[in-house]
């Protein structure tokens, strides 16, 4: 009795570990750290992009997340869903565009109905002035992609 309590329970623990694993293969990670090391609650609470620092720390679903202070990081702890970036952290507009992961800068971002989401900027290229312009659109074109390529 006690070996197939033992085999369930393996086997359970081996289901968690591959749904973790799943949903981290899709985020912009650099090993395993979310946004940069960008504070992802500080968006919210400054409307501005602040790094966090390694000392505060919060591992949630297998990613790591840096925060700027420790009130921020309770705030993370008590709600995740609230401060995580759609469409793991990648640029909204390339997702809405084409289902691409494109890289982001930290520093260029929208909070949209209490969510936030990332943008590439670089070299004459800020996609949020292009989201800006069909913003409805596009996010309901990144929302349909992001499911389909979380769904594989």
């Amino acid at each position: 009795m006690k070996k197939y309590v033992f085999l369930i329970v393996a086997f359970l623990c081996a289901c968690a570990a591959e749904a973790q694993n799943k949903d981290v293969k899709h985020y912009n990670l650099e090993n395993k750290l979310a946004i940069q090391g960008y504070d992802p609650v500080a968006y919210f609470t400054s409307g501005k992009a602040v790094k966090g620092k390694k000392e505060i720390t919060v591992t949630h679903n297998g990613v790591v997340y840096y925060f700027s202070s420790k009130a921020n990081k309770d705030a993370f702890v008590k709600n995740p869903a609230q401060y995580e970036p759609q469409y793991g952290g990648w640029c909204a507009y390339a997702m809405g565009s084409n289902g691409e992961k494109v890289e982001i800068d930290p520093e260029t971002f929208k909070i949209i109905d209490g969510k936030l989401y990332l943008f590439y900027n670089a070299y004459f290229n800020n996609t949020l002035k292009s989201w800006n312009k069909d913003e409805k659109n596009l996010k309901k074109k990144a929302d349909a992609n992001w499911k389909k390529l979380t769904d594989n």
